[in-house]
């Protein structure tokens, strides 16, 4: 089902590299249709992920901060993480919305799913918008995880996503996703 029908690249040959902890590494040897020339491309073999824009009754949009060590600095994030194995998407961002924010949600949607990063991943992000959220319980994070949560008014968020100043670009796509489905894209603001 590709809107671009075209001759398809032929995997010559398929074989593992090393397991990355969130990733394993694949190498296929593809040939190209065009000319025939094959080279060994690299995949990033990885879980799906899930974030949330997950909206309180006073309308503010909640973000964890969080050190990134690619940029070595902390940027804010939607709340979510990698899909386990065997568990639904939506399960997933519910349980990761409150591990990292102690927050559960009421109003649940789907807003939808992007690739990861087509280039060399064969994953997807699934997200989701949840309002009416509330405080449930403290946070929950693995020994590794070290977040703070902060909620923002959703005009402010509106105000920093238009400016480019979300710098994870799974944040700014739930955001997209959000405010066009909200019909924020629509006004003049």
């Amino acid at each position: 089902m590709s809107e671009f029908p075209e001759p398809a690249w032929r995997r010559l040959s398929s074989f593992s590299g090393p397991d990355l902890k969130l990733f394993k590494v694949r190498f296929d040897e593809m040939q190209n249709p065009r000319n025939g020339f094959s080279d060994t491309m690299v995949v990033l073999d990885a879980p799906d992920s899930a974030n949330v824009v997950a909206v309180t009754e006073d309308r503010r949009v909640l973000f964890v901060k969080q050190y990134r060590f690619g940029i070595e600095r902390h940027t804010l994030e939607l709340p979510g993480g990698m899909v386990d194995n065997g568990e639904a998407p939506e399960l997933s961002v519910r349980r990761e919305l409150l591990e990292e924010t102690g927050y559960a949600g009421h109003h649940w949607q789907f807003l939808g799913k992007v690739a990861s990063n087509p280039v060399f991943m064969n994953s997807y992000v699934h997200h989701w918008a949840a309002h009416g959220v509330s405080l449930s319980q403290k946070q929950g994070l693995d020994e590794s995880e070290d977040m703070e949560v902060v909620a923002l008014p959703v005009e402010e968020v509106f105000y920093r996503w238009r400016s480019g100043q979300f710098e994870h670009p799974h944040t700014a796509t739930g955001l997209l996703l959000y405010f066009s489905a909200m019909g924020w894209m629509d006004d003049s603001r």
